[in-house]
């Protein structure tokens, strides 16, 4: 377990916060009393934002950086270090995806989110270490994704980023603990942002209703909660909670679930190769061979 902490006072930096999550943490967090750092690619959604919250009385500072930058990653704590004399606790929520199967896939679409969820987030926290080191009951929350712990088809390269993450995190719960620093991982189910309009590669033939799931509130609720509550994770919606348990108790059966349906939305291209198949001749000369 974690430590408990209240937000009260705690000085705390949220990437990706500009839209869906991580606006909604930001909200969550300054209202319950915590000096919050946003941080975002957009400088006008930033400003947005914190013009909202001024309309509401509350007040943040905003940061425009993308921590998939090595000069924006330095900015960030240079700014934590000016603006509120270190920090406390750490979300690292900002990420991109993309729906697809690996085959229909590029290269480059892989390395762009592995360098902004995995990279992006392991050397941001490198960054923040020696600070977060000097906090008060410091943290680092990652926010993954019920697809970091069992993944699904056509989402094989967002998933492999978050498996990453998790592993990542696995690590260094045990390794920072000398240093006082808990490690929350945070796994959302699907969510109602527009995280899949943002989306670098939109090719899946099996789509997920996000219409269906948490709103951007009630994980940002539940996420401070489970901060304050001391969680080392949290898995949040019923079907994110049910495929992880039939994940660890019977993996076969979700196995055979995801290929029966690929297959059945596959099924004009399978029949096709199949018939292609068919119409392969042998060779005269093989034949002559084997006649022979």
């Amino acid at each position: 377990m974690a430590q408990k902490r209240t937000f009260s006072g705690k000085r705390v930096l949220i990437t990706g916060a500009s839209q869906g999550i991580g606006r909604a943490l930001v909200e969550t967090a300054v209202k319950r009393g915590a000096r919050v750092l946003a941080v975002a690619r957009s400088i006008d959604l930033l400003e947005s934002l914190a013009q909202d919250l001024k309309n509401q009385g509350f007040g943040i500072e905003i940061l425009q950086a993308d921590i998939a930058n090595p000069a924006d990653r330095i900015k960030m704590t240079q700014a934590a270090q000016e603006r509120f004399g270190g920090l406390d606790i750490l979300i690292n929520n900002a990420g991109i995806g993309a729906t697809g199967h690996f085959a229909d896939t590029t290269p480059d679409t892989l390395r762009s989110i592995m360098e902004t969820n995995f990279f992006g987030t392991t050397e941001t926290t490198r960054a923040f270490l020696p600070i977060l080191q000097l906090g008060d009951k410091p943290a680092i929350v990652n926010i993954s994704s019920i697809v970091g712990r069992r993944a699904l088809p056509a989402r094989g390269l967002y998933s492999a980023s978050k498996f990453a993450v998790e592993g990542w995190s696995q690590a260094i719960r045990a390794e920072l603990s000398k240093d006082g620093i808990d490690v929350i991982v945070i796994n959302p189910g699907l969510t109602q942002t527009n995280f899949s309009q943002n989306m670098l590669e939109q090719k899946a033939k099996i789509q997920l209703d996000h219409l269906r799931g948490m709103t951007s509130e009630e994980v940002a609720e539940q996420t401070i909660r489970a901060i304050e509550r001391g969680k080392n994770n949290l898995y949040l919606t019923t079907r994110g909670k049910l495929l992880l348990l039939f994940a660890r108790f019977a993996p076969a059966v979700i196995d055979f679930f995801a290929k029966r349906r690929v297959r059945k939305l596959f099924a004009e291209e399978i029949a096709q190769r199949q018939q292609q198949r068919k119409q392969i001749t042998v060779p005269n000369s093989l034949k002559d061979h084997v006649a022979g």
